[in-house]
């Protein structure tokens, strides 16, 4: 007897949907790894994937891994993040954390260029965290980066400020809307109170330490922030 023949629409509709429950599989994956703190590992998978949420992963990962790197390559991850997100960003431009992710390197970035280079690049932040915002209301990670935002350029001096548009008046709104949509996550509070040193409020900033080292660090880098706001708060004292 003949081998039975499998319609091919039936065969191309079984295919798309294992490849879509791999991609679904593979970024919670990359996303564990990165909360191990295997950044390279977690890199290599997201971006293995080929999707928009798969390079912005692998983009936060490169950005989140700089911090265990050398200081003389440390830009060149960020680099890496950055092509990342622009690559995320080419496949869906609709993708808030791809917008995000490069608003996060090209921040990272302006620590290694010249004054006018970082106010362009500094412009460049504020343009993708106002685009991964209006795509995503609820992003938490967003409202604490144009927070810090406006409280570093704001602690430059008039120039910067002038500049860039930066307003010492939207520090705390946006600090507290990150707080809300995620009370339980500490990097916020820990990121607000590094805006409140810069703005030279140490007894405001001690006290967001105080509530953020008494929540759980569930993460490898949440551990890390824990014993770095640790020592930040003994010294504030």
């Amino acid at each position: 007897m003949p081998k039975p023949v499998l319609n091919k629409r039936l065969l191309t509709t079984l295919a798309a949907l294992l490849l879509g429950q791999t991609l679904a599989a593979g970024l919670p994956d990359a996303q564990a790894l990165l909360d191990q703190g295997k950044w390279q590992d977690a890199a290599n998978t997201a971006s293995g994937l080929k999707t928009a949420e798969g390079y912005a992963l692998a983009a936060q990962a490169y950005t989140l891994g700089a911090a265990l790197l050398p200081d003389n390559q440390k830009k060149a991850q960020f680099e890496k993040a950055q092509n990342l997100a622009k690559q995320a960003i080419g496949l869906d431009a609709k993708s808030a954390n791809a917008h995000f992710e490069l608003a996060r390197a090209d921040g990272r970035l302006a620590q290694y260029s010249g004054i006018l280079q970082s106010l362009g690049l500094a412009g460049e932040v504020k343009r993708e965290l106002d685009t991964a915002i209006d795509l995503n209301k609820n992003l938490a990670a967003a409202y604490v980066a144009l927070g810090l935002w406006n409280a570093e350029l704001t602690a430059k001096g008039f120039i910067a400020t002038r500049a860039t548009g930066a307003d010492r008046s939207e520090i705390a709104p946006n600090f507290e809307k990150a707080i809300a949509l995620e009370p339980n996550n500490p990097s916020h509070k820990m990121e607000y109170a590094n805006a409140l040193i810069l703005q030279n409020n140490k007894t405001a900033a001690a006290a967001q330490l105080q509530k953020m080292v008494a929540l759980p660090a569930d993460t490898f880098w949440a551990k890390r922030d824990l014993e770095a706001s640790k020592a930040k708060l003994a010294s504030l004292r």
